[in-house]
This record gives C-alpha cells, sequence and structure tokens, in this order.
C-alpha cells in the first residue's frame, strides 16, 4: 500500500477567503514576487477579478463566482427567494461573461440557481443564509474532490517517472492542493515521481510564475522549460508523463485547457510519452458532444507582444491571442476526476461513467 499524502505539507496555499464581509482573492497577476490579497466586496469585483485574471482556473473562477452571488445577494432588497432571483440574475450573467470557456462557471452559477429555488420551495425566508451555505459546500466539495484525484491519478505512475506539467493547475487554480498538480503532489510524497518538469505557459507564464513557486513552497524541486522545448525534452527519455488540468471536457472525452496543450499530447504520443487530464466532475460537460463545439476565448493580443510590462515586438506587428486549444480524445490516456478514472476516454467510457 502507497503511504499516506500529508496533506498538511503539500497543501498550505490557500488563494480564495471568505471573510464573512468580503472575498479575498490572491492576485495571482503578482505573484510570485509579491503576495497580495484583493478585497471583492461587490459581485461587479468578482467578475472584474475573473476577467483580468488576478484569480484564475476552472474551479477557482467557479468558487469565486459562487460567492461573488452572496456579494450580490448582500446588495439587493428582495422579500422572498422568488423576487431575489429577478434582481440577482443581471449580476449572474455579468459573473458568467467574465470567462465563457471554463465550465466550472457556468457550473457553479447553476448551483446558486438551484440553492435559491429550493430556498423558495422552503418558504423562502433564509434565501440569504441558503446561497451562502451553497458557496461553501461548493468550496469544500473542490478541496475534497483535489484530494481523491491526486491518490487516484497518483496510482497510474510508475515509481522513479518524470513528468512534465502546464500552465497552473495547483492550489492557486482551485480551493487548495490542486487537480493535475495534486496528481504530482501526492506522486511526490508516495515516492512516484522523480523528477518534474514545468512548462513556462506564454504569454502569463503561470508555468513560470505560479506553478514553479508552489512547488517551491511545498519543497518540491522542479525544472522549468521553455514551451518549446518539450519535444526535445520527451525525445531525451525525462519524461514518462505529461499531467495536465482542463476547462472543459466533452462528452466525446476532447478536452479544452490553456493554449499549448495540444501540441503537448501530440509530441507524449510521438515519443511513447502518457497523457493524463486531471479535472473534477464539474468540468465534464456532457450537453457538449465534441470540442469542435467549445467556444474559444481570444484575449487581447498586446498580452503577445511584451513580457512584464516590456514591449519586445516592432510596433505594428499583429498577434493572435487564443487563450485555449482543444486536445483531441485520442491523444488522451486517461481522464481523471474524483469520480473515477476513464482510460482512452471516448464518447462509451465517458456515458458510462457520467451518464448523459
Amino acid at each position: 500500500m502507497p503511504p499516506a499524502i500529508d496533506y498538511a505539507h503539500y497543501d498550505r496555499i490557500r488563494p480564495i477567503r471568505w471573510t464573512g464581509a468580503a472575498l479575498e482573492l490572491l492576485d495571482q497577476r503578482k505573484l510570485p514576487f509579491v503576495v497580495e490579497y484583493v478585497a471583492c466586496t461587490t459581485s461587479d469585483a468578482v467578475a472584474d477579478a475573473i476577467h483580468s485574471l488576478a484569480v484564475r482556473g476552472a474551479p477557482a473562477i467557479g468558487i469565486s463566482a459562487a460567492w461573488g452571488v452572496v456579494l450580490a445577494a448582500r446588495a439587493i432588497d428582495a422579500a422572498d427567494a422568488v423576487e431575489a432571483s429577478v434582481q440577482l440574475e443581471p449580476a449572474l450573467q455579468r459573473l458568467n461573461a467574465a470567462r465563457p470557456t471554463a465550465v466550472n462557471l457556468a457550473w457553479a452559477l447553476a448551483r446558486m440557481r438551484a440553492a435559491l429555488l429550493r430556498a423558495q420551495a422552503g418558504g423562502g425566508a433564509d434565501w440569504r443564509d441558503a446561497l451562502e451555505a451553497e458557496a461553501r459546500a461548493i468550496e469544500t466539495e473542490d478541496l475534497a474532490a483535489n484530494h481523491a484525484m491526486g491518490t487516484l491519478g497518483a496510482s497510474l505512475i510508475a515509481p522513479g517517472s518524470g513528468v512534465l506539467t502546464h500552465c497552473n493547475t495547483g492550489s492557486l487554480a482551485t480551493a487548495g492542493f490542486g487537480t493535475a498538480l495534486g496528481v504530482i503532489r501526492a506522486g511526490v510524497a508516495q515516492g512516484r515521481i522523480g523528477k518534474v518538469f514545468a512548462g513556462e505557459t506564454r504569454p502569463w507564464q503561470q508555468g513560470a510564475r505560479l506553478t514553479a513557486w508552489e512547488l517551491l513552497q511545498d519543497g518540491i524541486p522542479a525544472t522549468l522549460i521553455a514551451d518549446s522545448a518539450a519535444a526535445h525534452l520527451m525525445k531525451t527519455g525525462a519524461v514518462q508523463w505529461v499531467v495536465v488540468g482542463a476547462d472543459r471536457i466533452c462528452a466525446n472525452g476532447d478536452t479544452a485547457n490553456k493554449i499549448g496543450t495540444y501540441q503537448l499530447a501530440i509530441s507524449a504520443r510521438h515519443h511513447g510519452a502518457k497523457f493524463m487530464v486531471v479535472a473534477p466532475s464539474s468540468t465534464v460537460d456532457m450537453d457538449t458532444a465534441s470540442g469542435e463545439m467549445i467556444e474559444i476565448e481570444e484575449r487581447d493580443p498586446t498580452e503577445l507582444l511584451g513580457i512584464g510590462g516590456t514591449r519586445t515586438v516592432a510596433e505594428g506587428v499583429p498577434a493572435w491571442n487564443p487563450v485555449f486549444d482543444v486536445t483531441p480524445h485520442g491523444l488522451i490516456d486517461a481522464i481523471v476526476t474524483e469520480r473515477g478514472i476513464v482510460e482512452r476516454p471516448d464518447a462509451g467510457s465517458m456515458r458510462a461513467l457520467f451518464g448523459g
């Protein structure tokens, strides 16, 4: 039996803090050199934080949006849950529009709407309390799911393996511990992972700024690589698993994730490395048949024209800045959720675990 995971050692960072009066979000735009929380006291402030990437990562976005609804509820004067649902809808729409690709955002808002409906059915007197309880449940369940996924995903990795990860899928992207980075934490704790590599993840450098910093906090050695060095690294035989997160998983197993994930899957298949996607079941969208139906968010092209606020590209040069890409299910060896593992995913195996 593998050793138990010391979560106190490998789960130290909390990017989302509810104080009872405000939602405090660890500002990921300023890491790793400045550790500072943004205090949001309105739902619009939460939406702005999501859109501006002060908070990022599909699960963390969903959790933050749920607390945003709680803040919105404090700004309205409604006699009951029925009236509240009408008055709250504009705020929910603004939260939903902050990041269109991550399915967890819409999923969390749907749960908040359902909590209002339950309060309405029960008389509606405590509808604000019902919303706060639901937001707390979404956050608590995410942390438990991450611990479960870490154990499940690590079980697939042979002792001594090298792993490569992309973007940031750790505590900063979730309620804590992480999805793909949770698997890596669990694998290191159990002695299964011998070497960790992190891709820098242009243009926002989530791997360089966030993942490397997170692992440093836990005392896990990690080697940073340029995104363009990944295929060469795999050719050396140093990587046995590529472990990534997801912002949306379709009914056939196609997966949307941070731009650059697709090319890692292609390189892994060519070089004989395995490819693992780790995400909570809230990321699974059985209503979207395939990746061709996913709306791919594009951000301001100027994000590509410099690094750290310093322009590196000549004036007049255009840029294209898609934030996500889609990895076809045929390139994925395993999808890991808290409900279980789908190996060699396709429409049939996804349906067997998630219904639909």
